[in-house]
């Protein structure tokens, strides 16, 4: 697709798909890379709809590093298995070195 041609969902799938293995950004972020500092929310239905894309919805939690999107998830625990499976450290669903693992398109693309 061409990017004029790209929907907002189309052009978070492509920010998402940016974020490096062991690596999370938030909903937040992504929104303000985008242009769209105001939509973080529609940023979140952006991931719950991303099933079958190819992008790893798992590394995009909330501003805090808690595991909002978790529901939308095959299995109980399977947002914070594949985290894990990256090296990212979870604890009540909340990333443990959150600052550490922190990739902000804005300084990265």
């Amino acid at each position: 697709m061409k990017p004029e041609t790209l929907t907002f969902f189309d052009k978070v799938y492509e920010v998402a798909k940016q974020i490096p293995f062991g690596r999370v950004t938030s909903y937040g972020a992504i929104a303000k890379y985008l242009g769209a500092a105001r939509s973080a929310r529609m940023v979140g239905y952006a991931m719950n709809g991303s099933s079958g894309k190819d992008v790893p919805a798992h590394r995009v939690v909330n501003r805090n590093g808690l595991l909002t999107g978790k529901q939308h998830f095959d299995g109980t625990n399977l947002m914070q298995q594949l985290l894990e499976s990256e090296g990212v450290a979870v604890k009540n669903n909340q990333i443990q070195n959150f600052k550490t693992v922190f990739w902000d398109p804005s300084e990265a693309l």
